[in-house]
């Protein structure tokens, strides 16, 4: 009779204890994350984040159902003490010790950073700045950091040509130091040997190319036109003419969207002004496009040395071979912002 009780608690008991096994086990294993229509959810966790503040964005993303269960294994796991900052995908029925693994080992994924031409450096920080973690401000102040210049290769003036506008692959934790340097990186892929050969046949480096480049962006709303305007410029190059590049005079004078360049303004004291110094100016005063660079690369040839708004405001331009034909055309333009009442 003994025995026969003993047997049916020793049945119990081993019922009782593997049935909260199970149970503990289903918990830790078994499908925890519930996502929103079944779909995977993305998620930054800061550089610095304690395990309060991921605890929290896991509980915000509504991930966490079982918060006591969920805590108890990450302290198992030690996970409080290996936290990792990035940017990480969460798919649908992830148990929470697979979550935690995931986590624990930094095991993020990229994101797609991506910028066009940009008016300027400033811009192009904001826009970075919007899509990984670092701020445009740490950014500004490595770009203005002489010594970083340098070990790019680069000076602070020279250093904006690096950005060639593309879709890129980041880590979202990526520093801004590391931005940088992978931007060098795909500036030396831009500049692929057929390149360096079109800017060697044209007599200009990389870095002129560039520079040349942000000034063609800004003259045209016309990407068929940029051909024959860079052309235009290569002329004067040549023949030592100076640029005489309004939009370097916009830059000169800290106003990018002045309509009507006056007197006044060609009279800036400053190394962009193309005005009154020959040559290009000390550094590209945008974040060109690569369709701008390429227009520059295979620049039209033609005997024109200036060309002109046309007076129906279309973003079209009046190309000239003397000066002579091409103060007719800005006589007409002028009359025609006189007409519209454009006066700065």
């Amino acid at each position: 009779m003994k025995n026969k009780i003993f047997r049916i608690l020793f049945v119990a008991i081993t019922g009782i204890l593997l049935l909260s096994g199970g149970t503990v086990s289903w918990f830790i294993f078994g499908p925890q994350v519930r996502t929103t229509d079944h779909k995977s959810v993305s998620l930054d966790l800061p550089t610095g984040s304690s395990f309060e503040a991921v605890f929290d964005t896991l509980q915000n993303h509504d991930l966490i159902r079982h918060p006591v269960i969920f805590r108890l294994l990450a302290a198992r796991k030690h996970y409080p003490a290996h936290i990792r900052s990035g940017h990480y995908n969460i798919t649908d029925k992830t148990s929470y010790n697979s979550l935690i693994n995931l986590l624990r080992a930094g095991r993020q994924v990229p994101v797609t950073v991506t910028f066009t031409h940009q008016r300027s450096v400033g811009q192009m920080a904001g826009v970075i700045s919007r899509q990984l973690e670092f701020d445009s401000i740490a950014l500004m102040k490595l770009i203005r950091d002489p010594e970083i210049c340098r070990d790019l290769g680069f000076d602070t003036l020279t250093l904006p040509v690096i950005f060639i506008p593309n879709t890129y692959e980041f880590y979202w934790n990526t520093s801004a130091l590391g931005f940088l340097k992978r931007m060098k990186q795909e500036y030396d892929k831009f500049w692929i040997p057929e390149r360096r050969k079109a800017a060697e046949e044209i007599g200009l480096t990389p870095v002129k190319v560039v520079i040349l480049a942000s000034i063609v962006e800004e003259e045209t709303w016309h990407p068929d036109e940029m051909p024959a305007i860079a052309g235009v410029y290569l002329n004067r190059l040549k023949k030592g003419i100076r640029l005489q590049a309004d939009p370097t005079i916009k830059y000169a004078v800290g106003n990018v969207s002045k309509h009507r360049i006056l007197t006044k303004d060609l009279q800036v004291d400053s190394p962009y002004n193309t005005y009154r110094h020959a040559g290009l100016p000390p550094g590209p005063i945008t974040i060109p496009s690569v369709q701008a660079i390429d227009a520059v690369l295979n620049a039209d040839k033609h005997q024109y040395l200036y060309f002109c708004a046309k007076d129906d405001f279309s973003g079209y331009h009046y190309f000239s071979r003397t000066l002579r034909e091409h103060n007719r055309y800005a006589y007409r333009y002028r009359q025609a912002l006189n007409k519209n009442k454009v006066y700065h």
